[in-house]
């Protein structure tokens, strides 16, 4: 993987590049991070949905999918992440590299003069968003936050993030409440949009072969024309575990859902970060795991058994789905293969296979732009940009009693279960 390259524009505005060869497009991207609040989550949310449909330059769809067609058939899109208590607003356009278009062509600076055009200058009507555009983009929101509820799995982790991290912004789904896109303005989320422009901290990538400078130059630009502030943007890790957490819920399923939540005490940029990456991997990451091996195929407990390691939060967990009448047996199996792991139950094969998937899941981010671009993305607010070969190495370091002293520092602190019953005529 090539080395990111990183240039401050301005306080809190970095450029960052990757020049790869190999790809026939390239990607750019510009990440806007302000404060996870339950309380604007869902105004910054619906920005990513109207921002992306129109702007003052092409004020309708069409119009907007006529440039992008004549740009060699770019694409554009957004999306909304949660990076610890940050909620990231991601812009991106991709497109031909420029070595490949016709008639010296620059398609980087068209492209990038089209997503400053969507970000910085949208459609607007009295001097807030037009009603029409924001009508299509709460349907548009409103469905998203649907789908989601409708993959239980997704709904099930939400859900137990909520109870885990109550009181923490973390809590706060990424797109936000249903009830509260409803209620949106258009003045609100005109102040939203200036709220994001002028303090969000704002991290740019450019992947591909040709040179970023139009890129570059055209942002410089824009941004030299924005009042900008500090952003507040802050990051609470919670190291200790009080009374654990139990909730049960009910609803109409043919496959029960249980998520068990754990705090682990060690978050970026904490030294033992790759070891925790690693125990995870041993524990329920790959098709070689304990929880995969033992739980899903020994004992038949799961459907599917999985575990995830959040280092920006530092939460580790648990998520399966089960028969409603075997939560409470795939719960202990479960904490079982954890207790086995701290006190040194591992073997040599779970460990060394365990490093080869983990190593092959980085080996495979060099595989497209948007892997590459997501690869940096995620170590934005971490103590530094590692290559994947450079991580791969930490990794391979990585020693068993480093994942021993890993496991034990997890401690349970919620136990989630979305139960299954059946529907009323099924009775």
């Amino acid at each position: 993987m090539k080395e990111l390259i990183s240039e401050k524009l301005f306080d809190n505005i970095r450029f960052h590049t990757v020049r790869e060869e190999r790809f026939k497009t390239f990607r750019l991207s510009a990440a806007f991070y302000v404060p996870l609040s339950a309380d604007t989550v869902s105004k910054y949310a619906l920005l990513t949905r109207i921002l992306l449909r129109t702007c003052e330059k092409y004020p309708d769809f069409t119009a907007l999918s006529k440039k992008l067609s004549a740009l060699y058939g770019a694409t554009l899109s957004a999306d909304v992440f949660k990076a610890g208590d940050r909620l990231g607003l991601l812009f991106s356009v991709s497109g031909l590299d420029d070595r490949y278009a016709l008639n010296s062509e620059s398609v980087s600076k068209e492209l990038s003069q089209l997503l400053c055009e969507i970000i910085f200058r949208p459609k607007l009507k009295d001097g807030v968003f037009d009603l029409s555009e924001l009508a299509l983009a709460k349907r548009e929101l409103v469905d998203m936050i649907d789908s989601e509820f409708n993959d239980k799995r997704i709904y099930a982790l939400q859900r137990a993030t909520a109870v885990m991290c109550a009181g923490e912004p973390f809590a706060a789904p990424r797109l936000g409440a249903k009830d509260d896109v409803d209620t949106i303005s258009a003045e609100e989320l005109y102040t939203a949009w200036q709220k994001l422009i002028s303090s969000a901290r704002v991290e740019i990538f450019y992947v591909g072969e040709s040179a970023p400078d139009q890129a570059k130059e055209t942002f410089r630009n824009i941004f030299s024309e924005v009042k900008r502030e500090n952003p507040a943007l802050s990051n609470t890790v919670v190291r200790k575990v009080g009374e654990v957490k139990i909730v049960f819920e009910e609803m109409e399923l043919s496959q029960s859902k249980m998520i068990l939540g754990f705090r682990t005490d060690c978050a970026e940029p904490d030294d033992d970060v790759t070891a925790f990456r690693l125990m995870t991997a041993v524990l329920g990451g790959t098709a070689h795991s304990k929880l995969f091996n033992n739980v899903r195929e020994k004992l038949s407990l799961c459907y599917y058994c999985a575990a995830r390691y959040n280092r920006t939060k530092g939460i580790l967990t648990v998520d399966s789905g089960v028969e409603t009448d075997n939560i409470d047996k795939a719960k202990d199996a479960i904490l079982k293969e954890i207790e086995d792991m701290k006190n040194g139950i591992i073997t040599d094969f779970e460990i060394e296979s365990a490093k080869m998937s983990v190593i092959n899941s980085f080996n495979e981010m060099n595989d497209s732009a948007i892997a590459i671009e997501g690869w940096y993305l995620s170590q934005v607010f971490d103590q530094s940009m590692l290559t994947a070969e450079a991580l791969s190495e930490k990794i391979n370091a990585v020693t068993k009693d480093e994942i021993i002293s890993a496991a034990k520092k997890l401690s349970l602190d919620t136990v989630y279960a979305l139960k299954g019953v059946a529907k009323e005529d099924e009775v």
